[in-house]
Parts: C-alpha cells; structure tokens; sequence
C-alpha cells in the first residue's frame, strides 16, 4: 500500500482534484483503491467484475468530488460512493435479485457460541460471497456498511419489508452454515 509524503494529506489531495490536477487523483486513487476493492468485491460475482466496479466508482468520485463538504471522513464519503456505484452495476449487468416475502424467510437455528468464536473471518466472508446475490447485497449493506432498511429499500428498489426479509433469510442461512461447519470441525453427525 502506498502513503502519501507527510507534507500531502488527503485534505490537500481532494482540493488539488477539485481543481482538476491529473496526479492529485492518481495518488488519491493509489491511497483508497485496495481498501475500496474489498469493498467492491463484496457485491461482485467475481474479482473482475470488482475491478469494474471499482473504476466505475472512482470515475463517480472523480465526477463528484466538488460535492464533497468535507462532513464526515473522506474515507466514508468514497465508501458510499463505491457501494452505491457496485449495486448499480449490479443492475446493469445482472438480472434483478430474488426477493422473498417475510412469511417465507424461515427459521434460523441456533449457532453454538464456541463455533462462532472459532470462526475465522476468510471463512465467514466466503459464506457471505456464496450468498444468492440479493441476500448478499442485503446483508452486506445492513450488517457490514450499516445502512437502514429504508435506505437499503431505496437504493435497491425494493420495499422494506422485502429488505428486512431479505437480511432473516442471509441470516439464516449463514447460521445454517456455521453449524454445518462447526459440526463438520467436531466430528458431529448431521
């Protein structure tokens, strides 16, 4: 990962983009890429398609960057950015996410504390990634990047009952996992 020289802070770097300077957004871009490709690629089917949606995302930033007030962490700003442009090119390029009714969600078993404790977190982001798309995108916006369930339902064109419904069933079927795995780690039959 690069660092910037002590004399260039992120400050002075959104205010060299703002007035357009080439190497200010290369460095700015050198900064934020691979944290905000791990971003991407918990919306993406695959790392390509992260890398698309991280490029798509910075073209986004780049174009929005006089709009940044400079509330909050610059950090946050570009974050919102990259999670907003992911699930767009979702959209484009996928066919729309299954959304299941709340009376349909099901019930989630109970997971063994000692099993979560043991799990490492490659493992739980690789159940997360294994996610039907839809409860994925759901999960990662309400559990990871903290978003409501009315902004949830607004960004992805859905109601938000079907959003809450939506965060049960990825639940669920991550508990399921974890047991599954947990029973696996200690020779439990099932």
């Amino acid at each position: 990962m690069m660092f910037l020289e002590p004399k260039t802070t992120i400050d002075h770097l959104v205010q060299c983009c703002k007035a357009g300077q080439r190497k200010a957004q290369e460095l700015l871009y050198k900064q934020f890429a691979s944290k905000m490709l791990g971003v991407c690629m918990r919306y993406a089917t695959d790392k390509m398609e992260a890398e698309d949606m991280l490029q798509n995302g910075f073209i986004k930033v780049f174009q929005k960057i006089a709009d940044y007030r400079g509330d909050g962490s610059f950090e946050g700003w570009v974050r919102r950015i990259m999670v907003h442009s992911s699930i767009e090119y979702y959209r484009r390029h996928h066919k729309m996410m299954q959304v299941v009714d709340i009376d349909t969600a099901g019930y989630e078993p109970s997971v063994n504390a000692a099993a979560s404790s043991s799990l490492e977190a490659k493992d739980l982001l690789g159940m997360i990634t294994a996610l039907s798309p839809g409860y994925r995108m759901v999960f990662n916006l309400y559990a990871i990047d903290g978003y409501s369930h009315k902004e949830i339902a607004e960004i992805m064109g859905i109601s938000e009952g079907a959003s809450k419904s939506q965060l049960s069933r990825a639940r669920a079927i991550l508990k399921e996992q974890i047991v599954k795995m947990d029973n696996k780690r200690y020779g439990y039959a099932g």
